[in-house]
């Protein structure tokens, strides 16, 4: 079974910059994505950004585009979101995903596993 495991989540200031990790285990498949996903109270939960795992290929929602940047290191099995100039509206808890497989014709559908999340707080 699949784990995936945020970490890095804590409260900032706005324009300041974080970095969040996702530890997986358990992916035996070389072929899959993986993708950040965050969740603010009483809002849905919303796509961020993800990659391939091989060829390194990102994705991003219109939101974060140009201050998030997906990136992993496959020999640690760690997915990473550097976050720069950062907003009170980002605040949420971050939540790291999996899917088997290539993307879906819509990036962010059909994951297959959950972390648990971390919550970044950005203060004004």
């Amino acid at each position: 079974q699949v784990q995936l495991v945020e970490s890095g989540g804590r409260l900032v200031q706005a324009g300041d910059s974080l970095r969040l990790s996702c530890v997986a285990s358990g992916l035996t498949s070389s072929l899959f994505v993986m993708a950040w996903f965050r969740q603010a109270p009483g809002k849905e939960r919303e796509f961020v950004g993800g990659i391939t795992w091989s060829g390194g290929s990102s994705r991003y929602a219109d939101s974060v585009k140009g201050r998030f940047t997906v990136s992993r290191d496959n020999a640690k099995n760690t997915m990473y979101l550097q976050m720069d100039s950062l907003r009170p509206e980002d605040t949420a808890v971050y939540i790291c995903a999996a899917r088997v497989g290539r993307w879906s014709e819509v990036p962010g559908d059909g994951m297959d596993s959950w972390g648990k999340g971390t919550l970044v707080t950005v203060s004004s």
